[in-house]
Formats: C-alpha cells, structure tokens, sequence
C-alpha cells in the first residue's frame, strides 16, 4: 500500500500531465502543489512510484509520466467525479429536451457528449430484451393486410407488415388490438410469449389464422437477434490527441469502426454503474493506449443501455465521468418521460 503522501504525489504526477501533455519533474511538482515536502522528499518518493510501476520515465529527461497502472490508482482512490456546474447542467437539459423521437435523442446524446468530453462519444440504442411493451398498434392497409406496430417504455418503435391468410375486419382488429394490450402492455419483452400463446382460441375459426399470423410478427419483433445497435460520433476528436498515440492512430479508429468490439468495451447494458477501463484493460488490442468511460442509462432505475467516452489514457478522469454520469442522467429522464 502506498503511503498517503505517496498517493497525493501520484494525484498531482497526473494533474501536471494530464493538463500540460509534459513529463513531471519534481521541481514542477514541489512549485506547482503544495505538498509540504522537501523536493528531495518528492524526488525519493517518485522513485519508490516508479519502481512499483505507477509512473514511468518517458525518455531521458527527468520528467515522469503515469503508466495505466498509475491511472488506474488515481481513478480508484483519488479522482472524484467533478460535477457539471448549474449552467453546464441546463445547457445538458436543453439540448436533449428539444429531441423529436429516440433516433434523435441518441443522435443529440452522441453530439453532446463528445463535445463536452472531446473524445469519441459511443451511445448504445436500448436493448428490446430489456424494455417493456407500452402499447401495440394495428391498423389495416388493406382487407387481408395489416400493419404492427410496437411501441416500447423508451421511446423505440417497431413496425412489422403482417399479410392475413384471410380477410379481416376493422371489428375483429379492434377486438385484437383491445385484447393484445391488456394482456402485454406494461410487460417485459421477455414475459409476453407465453401471456399471448392461447390468444387465437378466443377467436372465430376463420379469424384465427390472421391473429396467429400477427402473434408471429410480434414474438419475431421481440427476439429479434439485430437489435444490438449504437451510434458513434467525435471521431475526429482523437485526431488532436495523435502524440498520445505510441505509433499511429490507425489501430483505434479500425476498432471503432466494429461495432462488436465497442458492445465488448460498453460492457453488459445491465451493469449500470460507472465502468472505466484504462489502457491494457481493454482487451481488443487496438485499444491498448485508450481508456473507456461508461455508464448506463435508463428509466425507472434500471439500465436498458450504455454510454460513454472513448479518448486516450491521458484523460480528465474527473472531469469525463461527471460529463457521461449527467449525460446519462438527463437520457434516463426524458425516456421516462416519453
């Protein structure tokens, strides 16, 4: 265990790079931070960080640079999350509230974040695995074909066309309408096959065919296996962080541009703490000199998706994990609202 003055040293080694893209000296950090030691004291205790393998020397100058090991100590134990000011706040709310449908709310979510953090902003679209039924729609666009549409508690919306195997009537698609919606509404996706399975006994031999038919649309709408999608934005961001690249930045943009390994990195949307992976903790290698901030958002206290940030190592910790942990909040409000 490192000794309190040994962290506060580490914290500081951090701030000074992080804000000046230089190696620390121990003359910088005895000038620039009121450490109460002596610069021999921080020179020892630089030392004792280094051989532990919590800052490292860059090339031969006397400065010293955090390695992912000592990045990793500095979020766990000595970075708090900065909370966004009352005007960043509603200039976070007013954005967001002016969002037309889901499709705009990710969009606008995608640009806000990137352009308070400055870094890569990844937002996954709610998981239909983990949302609820809010309401079920049919119309009829002719006599033997009819329209589905699925609404879901965050504000996403499936259609489905459903061709009958036999005409139906404006009556009987009312009545299934009626039917479908006090069976489902308000349940989970994953609750719904069988509270509909009997559906098509309550109705006439000649109608049964068609409410079949629009039941197979429904239950392929709520396992659908492509449902996993997100959207990405602030690339050109990393181009201003290109010497915090070892060689070139080719390797990171490639692994944004695979929208599996982005899923991997965002982590399981049920997980809705703070996750932040630094460096070698990303285990897609191209990723090894980046560091991920996520979160996830949702309605009701439940994560029904991630958010988060994709920068280099050299990162304001703080500062990019109050920007995704409000982004987050404000995202959660307004589906709850919708």
């Amino acid at each position: 265990m490192l000794s309190e003055r040994r962290l506060q040293v580490l914290r500081a080694i951090v701030q000074d790079y992080v804000g000046t893209e230089e190696p620390v000296g121990s003359k910088a950090l005895t000038e620039r931070h009121n450490l109460g030691v002596s610069p021999a004291t921080v020179r020892n205790d630089m030392a004792a960080l280094e051989d532990e393998g919590y800052i490292a020397q860059p090339h031969t100058s006397a400065g010293r640079i955090p390695t992912d090991k000592g990045y990793r100590l500095f979020v766990d134990k000595l970075a708090g999350v900065k909370p966004m000011s009352a005007p960043e706040r509603r200039a976070i709310q007013n954005f967001l509230d002016g969002a037309v449908d889901l499709d705009d709310v990710v969009a606008r979510t995608v640009r806000l974040l990137a352009q308070l953090t400055r870094q890569v902003a990844v937002v996954q679209y709610p998981s239909l695995t983990r949302s609820t039924v809010r309401h079920v729609e049919l119309l009829s666009l002719a006599p033997a074909r009819v329209m589905l549409v699925l609404i879901t508690d965050t504000g996403r919306v499936e259609q489905r066309m459903v061709d009958c195997p036999a005409p139906f009537g404006e009556a009987s698609l009312a009545d299934l309408r009626a039917r479908l919606n006090s069976r489902i509404a308000g349940r989970r996706f994953t609750d719904v096959p069988p509270l509909v399975e009997d559906l098509p006994e309550g109705f006439d031999m000649e109608d049964r065919g068609t409410v079949s038919a629009v039941l197979s649309a429904l239950l392929e709408t709520l396992v659908e296996e492509n449902e996993e999608r997100l959207m990405i934005g602030g690339t050109a961001n990393l181009t201003r962080f290109g010497h915090d690249f070892p060689l070139t930045i080719r390797p990171v943009l490639e692994a944004l541009e695979e929208q599996v390994v982005l899923l991997k990195l965002l982590g399981e949307a049920g997980d809705s703490g703070m996750t932040v992976r630094i460096g070698h903790e990303n285990a897609y290698e191209g990723l090894n000199s980046t560091s991920v901030v996520s979160v996830g958002y949702g309605s009701g206290g439940e994560a029904v998706a991630k958010l988060g940030v994709v920068g280099p190592t050299r990162m304001d910790y703080p500062g990019t994990m109050g920007a995704v942990r409000a982004v987050a909040r404000y995202v959660g409000q307004i589906l709850a609202e919708s």
